[in-house]
């Protein structure tokens, strides 16, 4: 599977990015590049750590996974292609997936009721950020 998708993306089917790309696709957390780079290490003790952040770009300029940013700005990366919005907790360094199509089609209603010219929404993606209140507990969506 990991072999058609990155072939389907017109890249190169090496060793590298196979295992790259597996273990970003079972990530649940957020992966940042140096989370990806020690579990690769594992795999592959002679990778760098510059050889699995061009690859991470990669994947992300080819829409296999996608990037997001922390508030200090470092990279996260997302298998969840869906659309979707991030929760920040900035005291936890967590990132979590939510999903609400209402929240969804609010914004999209008011772009449409704003008239917004030469703009087509194809994805929406809202980030909340904020405070972990319990840290010992994990963030839960109702």
């Amino acid at each position: 599977m990991i072999r058609k998708t990155l072939i389907r993306a017109d890249l190169k089917a090496t060793h590298q990015r196979e295992v790259i790309l597996g273990i970003v696709l079972t990530c649940k957390n957020h992966p940042s590049t140096e989370f990806v780079y020690e579990l690769t290490k594992n795999k592959i003790p002679s990778i760098s750590l510059a050889t699995v952040y061009k690859t991470l770009e990669i994947f992300a300029s080819k829409g296999l996974i996608s990037k997001a940013l922390t508030l200090e700005g470092q990279a996260r990366y997302d298998p969840n292609l869906a659309s979707h919005g991030h929760i920040y907790s900035s005291n936890s360094n967590e990132i979590i997936d939510y999903v609400d199509e209402e929240l969804n089609a609010v914004i999209s209603n008011f772009f449409k009721r704003k008239k917004v010219k030469n703009f087509h929404i194809k994805k929406i993606s809202l980030n909340i950020i904020g405070d972990k209140i319990d840290t010992t507990k994990t963030i839960e969506i109702q």
